[in-house]
C-alpha cells in the first residue's frame, strides 16, 4: 500500500525554530519526505497556535489547493515582542491521503526600542590606532525567588562578545554579533537560557573582544568604527506564575581585565593564563576588586534581528604528520602540517613552567627550498598568537576566542620540551552554511579541485564573503562573490548568508544608487564598485531566487535594485558604461587576467565589460520586475536592455565578427549576454576558439571572464574544448594549483611556479575562491543538473549531462529546498548508465546523451520514451541504461 507523503524539515524564513524574529509575515517552508514515484502535494493547510498543543488561535489557512511548499507568508494574528507561534502543516497528496508535520515554532524578538531597557556598557580604557587594551570582563549577580518557566537572553555588542551564565557559556556561535556597518546597524542574538538558570543566586556576564568594530579591518589601523567594545544585554525571565523580571546591562554591573591581554582579528590574540579569572561568571565569585562599568550613550543605529547563519566551529583537524623541529636562532621552532588550508584557529595542549611564553605563527604555504614558513603574502597582518602558561603540572589547553587566521601550517616557538602532533588541533571556523551538494568523477585531480572549491568557500564565507582569510584585507569584495554565487549555492546552503549580506549591500548603497566594491563598505575602497563588482548587488539576489525561490528577498530589495539600474543609466554616456570620455575610474577590469601585458586588470576594455554587465543587470531587473508583478517596470527595463545591446553592438562588434579588445573575455561576455547579432555569433565563437587553441588550449581570462568561459563553450557546441581547458594541467588552468598540492583555490593562476617562484607578495593569497566558479559548470554540464528559470528552486529540474574529455563517470547531488537531487552516470562502450533521483513534489526533464536509436531500460525493464532528448520524469528514483549499436 502506498504511504502518504509526510511534511518534514519545517523552516521559518529559511531558519529552523528561530528566536528573535522581527518579520511580521515570515515565509514558512517544508519538504515532503520519501521517494515514492509520482509523489506530489495537491493541497496544504497551515495552523499556528500560541501553545504547542493548543488550538489554532493565531492562524488557520484552511485548505489551500496548491503544490507550493516554500515561502508561504504567515497571515495570522500579529505577534507581539517575545511571542512564540507554534505551527504545523498538513498536506494532501495526489492519492488524496493526508499527513501532518511535527510542530515547529518561531519566536519574536524585541520589536521596538521601547522594549529595550538595557544600557550600553564597557570598560573605561580604550585602545589606539596601533595599540589595544585587554579584553574587559563584565558581570552582575541577581536572585530568582520563584520557579522559572522560561528565559530569553537578548544580547549584542559593538565589537565581539561571549556571554556566560552561572559558569556556562551561552550558545556555540563565534564572533557574535557578526559584522555589519556599525554606523548604521548592529545585529542582536536571542538565546533560550532557561536551562542555565538556578534557584537563588545567579551570575551573568560577558567577555568582550575588539572584532571588526574597534580592531583592524582591511589595511586600516584599529578603531575604524569605535575605540573600544561595548555590551548591550537584556535577560527576560518569565516565572511559572506568569510574571516577568528583566536583568539588563546597566551601571550596576562590574568590570575587570583578565587573561586576554590583547585581541585583534588580524594581529592575533595574547592570553596570559596566569591572569585567568577562574569562576568569574559564577554567583559565588568574589568581585570586590572589580570596578564599576562605564555606561555609554546609545548610538543612533538600528538594533536588527539576526537573519543569517552565525559563525561556528564546524570541524576539527589533526596534523597529518608529526611536527618537524627546525633548529633556528634564537630558539628552535616546531612546524605542524594540518594537511588542509583553512580559516580558523587552533587548540593547543601543552605543559610547562609558569610564565613560559609560546609564540604561535600561521602560514598557508612553506618555502619550497627549505620548508621554512612563508609569510610574506600576509603583508602587514601579524597573524601571531601568544600563550603564556600558568604552570599547571597536569598540562593546559587553550584556544583563542576573538581572532582567526588563514593557514595550513602552524609554527610554535618558546616551548622547552618536545612537542607531538597531539599538541595542536585545527578548528575550522566559518558561517554555519551546511553542506548541500557535491560532485565527483573518475578523475581524482578534478575531485580534488572540487574539494578545493568547497574549502575555499568555507574559508571565506565568514560573516561576509571575503576575498581571503589571511592577509590584512579580508573584505567583502563584491566581484568575487557575484562570480562565485551560483557555485556557492551548489556546495552549501547560502540562502540565509546572502539574505544577510544583501541587507549589508543595501546599507552600503550610495545616495546616487551606486553599490561599492566591498560590503560592508570601508573608507579607502572605491564607493562605486564599477563593472562586475557593483553588479553583485543585483546578480546575487537573482541567483538566490533561482536557487531557493526566494521571492521575498527580491521584493525586500526591489527599490534598491531599481536605484542601481538608474545609477548606471545616469552615469553612462550614450548607454556606454564607464565611457572613457567621462574621465572617471572605470573599475577593476577583468581582474588578474593574463591578456593585459602584465596589468592586473587585464586587456579587455573596461567600458566593454561595463556595458556588457549594464545590459545583463538591466535584463535581470526586467526579470525581477516580472517575478514581482511590476509589469510597467519590466517593460521599461526590457526596452532599456535592448537599447544598451544596440549601443554595445555599434561600439564593440564589427561586421566581420570581431569584438573590440580581441580578448577571450571580450568574446565570452558578448556571447554569454547575447550582445552580438545572432548571425554573427558563430564568427565570435570561432575567434574565441582560435584564441584558445593557438595558446595550446589555455585560457587568459581573469575573475570576470573565467566564470563564464566554460558555459559559453558548452552553450555554443564546444563542450569538447571546455573539457580540454578543464583537463589542462599547465598554468594558467584550474588544475595547475591542484598538481602543486593546493588544498584551496589560489588568487592567481600562477601563485607559485617552479620557474618564477612566488608571485607578487603584495597580492598572492592561496585561499581565494573566485576561480572556483568552475564548480558550477561541473554540476551543471558534467553531472548535468540545472534549474528551469520558469520554475525556480528546482521545482522542475533540467537533467542534461554532457560527457566528454577524460570523464567516464560523474556524480552530482544537491539537497535542494525540495529534497535530494541526484544525477550519477557512467559511460561505457555503447552504453550509458544513469541513476537519477527526483525529489517529491517536483518533476524533471532528462536529456540522454545517446544516439536517437538507443534502447532504454529502467530498473532492467523496457522504458518507452518518445524522445530521448526530453524524457519527462516525476518524483522518484530511477536506474536507466541506454544501449546502442555502432553504425
Amino acid at each position: 500500500m502506498a504511504t502518504s507523503t509526510r511534511p518534514v524539515h519545517l523552516r521559518c524564513n529559511h531558519l529552523v525554530n528561530p528566536l528573535g524574529q522581527h518579520d511580521p509575515a515570515p515565509g514558512l517552508s517544508w519538504q515532503l519526505a520519501g521517494h515514492r514515484r509520482g509523489a506530489r502535494q495537491t493541497a496544504y493547510r497551515i495552523t499556528a497556535a500560541s501553545k504547542r498543543t493548543g488550538a489554532a488561535d493565531l492562524w488557520d489557512s484552511g485548505w489551500v489547493k496548491s503544490d507550493a511548499t516554500h515561502g508561504i507568508a504567515y497571515a495570522g494574528q500579529p505577534l507581539a515582542s517575545r511571542q512564540r507561534a507554534w505551527w504545523r502543516v498538513t498536506v494532501r497528496d495526489e492519492l488524496n491521503r493526508t499527513a501532518v508535520s511535527a510542530p515547529a515554532f518561531w519566536e519574536m524578538g524585541l520589536l521596538s526600542s521601547a522594549d529595550w531597557s538595557a544600557q550600553w556598557i564597557g570598560a573605561d580604557l580604550a585602545g589606539g590606532p596601533e595599540s589595544s587594551v585587554p579584553s574587559p570582563y563584565l558581570r552582575t549577580i541577581f536572585n530568582l525567588a520563584k520557579p522559572v518557566a522560561d528565559a530569553r537572553l537578548f544580547v549584542t555588542a559593538l565589537g565581539l562578545y561571549e556571554f556566560e551564565l552561572n559558569g556556562q557559556r551561552v550558545g556555540v556561535d563565534r564572533f557574535t554579533p557578526g559584522w555589519t556597518d556599525y554606523a548604521k546597524r548592529v545585529q542582536y542574538q536571542a538565546y533560550d537560557v532557561t536551562a542555565l538558570l538556578q534557584p537563588g543566586a545567579n551570575a551573568a556576564g560577558a567577555i568582550l573582544g575588539d572584532g571588526w568594530y574597534s580592531g583592524r579591518i582591511g589595511w586600516r589601523s584599529r578603531g575604524y568604527y569605535g575605540d573600544r567594545p561595548k555590551l548591550l544585554a537584556q535577560l527576560v525571565i518569565t516565572y511559572r506564575d506568569g510574571t516577568t523580571v528583566t536583568i539588563a546591562s546597566d551601571s550596576g554591573w562590574k568590570t575587570a581585565f583578565g587573561a586576554i591581554v590583547e585581541n585583534d582579528i588580524m594581529a592575533g590574540e595574547t592570553h596570559d593564563a596566569r591572569r585567568e579569572l577562574t569562576g568569574w561568571s559564577s554567583a559565588g565569585y568574589d568581585d570586590a576588586t572589580w570596578n564599576p562599568v562605564t555606561v555609554f550613550t546609545a548610538p543612533a543605529i538600528e538594533l536588527s534581528p539576526t537573519i543569517g547563519p552565525l559563525v561556528r566551529a564546524t570541524q576539527e583537524i589533526k596534523p597529518v604528520t608529526p611536527p618537524r623541529k627546525h633548529d633556528v636562532w634564537p630558539e628552535p621552532v616546531w612546524i605542524f602540517d594540518l594537511g588542509q588550508n583553512i580559516a580558523g584557529s587552533i587548540r593547543v595542549r601543552v605543559k610547562g613552567a609558569a610564565g613560559q611564553s609560546l609564540k604561535i605563527r600561521y602560514a598557508e604555504i612553506l618555502n619550497p627550498a627549505d620548508n621554512s614558513f612563508y609569510t610574506d603574502n600576509l603583508r602587514a597582518a601579524r597573524c601571531t598568537d601568544f600563550y603564556i602558561l600558568r604552570g599547571d603540572p597536569a598540562g593546559e589547553t587553550w584556544e583563542p576566542r576573538f581572532t582567526f587566521h588563514g593557514f595550513r601550517y602552524v609554527e610554535i616557538s618558546g616551548h622547552a620540551g618536545e612537542l607531538t602532533a597531539d599538541a595542536v588541533t585545527g578548528i575550522v571556523l566559518h558561517s554555519d552554511t551546511p553542506r548541500t551538494g557535491d560532485f565527483s568523477c573518475n578523475d581524482e585531480l578534478i575531485n580534488q579541485l572540487q574539494r578545493n572549491i568547497d574549502w575555499g568557500q568555507r574559508g571565506n564565507f565568514l560573516e561576509v564573503p571575503t576575498d581571503c582569510p589571511q592577509r590584512n584585507e579580508r573584505l567583502g569584495w563584491m566581484g568575487d562573490a557575484q562570480v562565485f554565487s551560483r557555485t556557492a549555492a551548489w556546495n552549501r546552503d547560502v540562502q540565509g548568508f546572502f539574505n544577510k549580506w544583501q541587507r549589508d549591500i543595501a546599507d552600503a548603497q550610495g545616495k546616487n544608487g551606486q553599490f561599492p566594491a566591498v560590503v560592508p563598505h570601508v573608507d579607502g575602497v572605491t564607493p562605486d564598485g564599477g563593472p562586475a563588482w557593483a553588479d553583485a548587488g543585483i546578480i546575487c539576489p537573482w541567483t538566490v531566487y533561482l536557487c531557493y525561490g526566494d521571492r521575498a528577498l527580491l521584493a525586500r530589495h526591489y527599490g534598491s535594485l531599481k536605484r542601481f539600474i538608474a545609477c548606471l543609466k545616469n552615469k553612462s554616456r550614450g548607454l556606454i558604461r564607464v565611457h572613457p570620455d567621462l574621465g572617471e575610474w572605470q573599475g577593476f577590469g577583468d581582474w588578474l587576467a593574463l591578456d593585459g601585458s602584465g596589468k592586473v586588470d587585464g586587456g579587455t576594455p573596461k567600458d566593454l565589460i561595463g556595458t556588457a554587465l549594464f545590459a545583463y543587470s538591466t535584463g535581470l531587473a526586467a526579470r525581477i520586475a516580472e517575478v514581482l508583478g511590476e509589469k510597467a517596470d519590466a517593460a521599461a527595463f526590457t526596452k532599456l536592455q535592448g537599447q544598451i545591446t544596440r549601443a554595445f553592438q555599434k561600439r564593440y562588434v564589427s561586421a566581420d565578427g570581431l569584438v573590440t579588445g580581441l580578448t577571450q573575455t571580450a568574446y565570452v561576455l558578448t556571447l554569454q549576454f547575447d550582445l552580438a547579432p545572432e548571425a554573427l555569433r558563430p564568427k565570435l565563437l570561432a575567434e574565441l576558439v582560435r584564441d584558445i587553441e593557438v595558446r595550446g588550449n589555455q585560457l587568459t581570462t581573469g575573475f570576470v571572464g573565467a566564470s563564464y568561459l566554460p558555459h559559453v563553450l558548452s552553450r555554443f557546441g564546444r563542450t569538447d574544448l571546455a573539457y580540454k581547458l578543464l583537463h589542462q594541467k599547465k598554468w594558467p588552468s584550474w588544475l595547475y594549483a591542484v598538481t602543486q598540492g593546493a588544498t584551496t583555490i589560489w588568487e592567481r593562476w600562477d601563485g607559485w611556479t617552479p620557474e618564477k617562484g612566488f608571485q607578487d607578495k603584495g597580492m598572492n593569497s592561496f585561499n581565494h575562491y573566485a576561480y572556483g566558479a568552475i564548480g558550477c559548470w561541473l554540476y551543471q554540464n558534467v553531472a548535468g543538473i540545472e534549474i528551469d528559470p520558469a520554475q525556480p528552486a528546482y521545482k522542475h529540474i533540467v537533467l542534461k549531462p554532457q560527457p566528454g574529455g577524460e570523464i567516464t563517470r560523474a556524480r552530482g547531488h544537491l539537497n535542494s529546498i525540495h529534497g535530494e537531487i541526484v544525477s550519477a552516470w557512467k559511460l561505457g562502450a555503447n552504453r550509458f548508465d544513469w541513476e537519477i533521483t527526483v525529489p517529491a513534489n517536483t518533476t524533471a526533464t532528462a536529456t540522454f546523451p545517446v544516439p536517437a536509436g538507443a534502447k532504454l531500460t529502467e530498473s532492467a525493464k523496457p522504458f518507452r520514451a518518445a524522445d530521448l532528448a526530453a524524457v519527462k520524469l516525476t518524483a522518484g528514483r530511477y536506474r536507466f541504461t541506454a544501449i546502442w549499436k555502432t553504425n
